[in-house]
């Protein structure tokens, strides 16, 4: 049996600092002490897979997928990419996850108390897979922007979570899409944290008119890199991966 050939190297001069005191949480959340890497294991690299067969019809469409008595109020949006390893390429039949705040800015968290009405027609999540050339789509509504405590007056630019679950254990990775030209990305301090602006960049949805449906629903494309130099920056490896 052959065995399966490990990743490369991590890239962590594209990262940001695990410990960074504008971004207030770091600070208690950070480590203390020098990371360390490890050699990866059989159980990392390889790993079960989730089927297609486990979906259901309309996981991938969050406009849907908890309405109640109608649409839910906001800008209708499909989110399109393709799933790409560190070679650039394809990674088929993976897991994608979705979850977002609604239109106001609101999520439907018990602990989520922010002014905005809950919507009863949206849930904010959702599931999607990949096809054979790791290509991906989902539809829902744009997230609102929202205030935090972080400092006295910060807010989060209207973003949607994604978690990715690739060929391997170790692929299973979290991270987040801004939507381009927000003016708040620039102000955000958990974006502020990360020392390239290519990797920004690469956080970012492209508006797609090519793939927008005409009265009906705007397309924004965001590819996911899993690893690499050109990798995806994923908030539970922000030491690379």
């Amino acid at each position: 049996m052959k065995t399966p050939a490990e990743y490369y190297q991590r890239d962590r001069d594209r990262h940001p600092p695990a410990y960074a005191p504008s971004y207030k949480t770091s600070v208690a959340r950070s480590p203390r002490y020098a990371l360390i890497s490890l050699q990866q294991s059989t159980s990392e690299i390889t790993g079960p897979v989730f089927g297609h067969n486990d979906l259901g019809t309309l996981d991938h469409d969050l406009i849907k997928n908890y309405a109640q008595t109608g649409d839910p109020v906001g800008e209708r949006i499909i989110v399109h990419g393709r799933v790409l390893d560190e070679n650039a390429r394809p990674v088929p039949n993976t897991l994608v996850e979705v979850w977002q705040a609604n239109a106001g800015g609101r999520y439907r968290h018990k602990k989520d108390t922010y002014l905005a009405p809950i919507d009863p027609n949206f849930g904010g999540c959702g599931r999607t897979m990949t096809d054979e050339n790791g290509y991906y789509f989902f539809r829902t509504v744009k997230p609102g922007a929202y205030p935090w405590r972080n400092m006295v007056n910060n807010w989060r630019p209207a973003h949607i979570h994604l978690s990715v679950f690739g060929a391997s254990f170790c692929q299973r990775l979290v991270t987040q899409l801004y939507f381009e030209g927000d003016p708040l990305i620039p102000l955000c301090p958990i974006v502020q944290t990360i020392p390239d602006a290519d990797a920004i960049d690469a956080l970012t949805a492209k508006l797609d008119l090519n793939a927008t449906i005409p009265l009906d629903t705007i397309a924004y494309k965001f590819d996911i890199v899993l690893r690499g130099r050109r990798s995806t920056l994923f908030e539970n490896r922000l030491e690379g991966n």
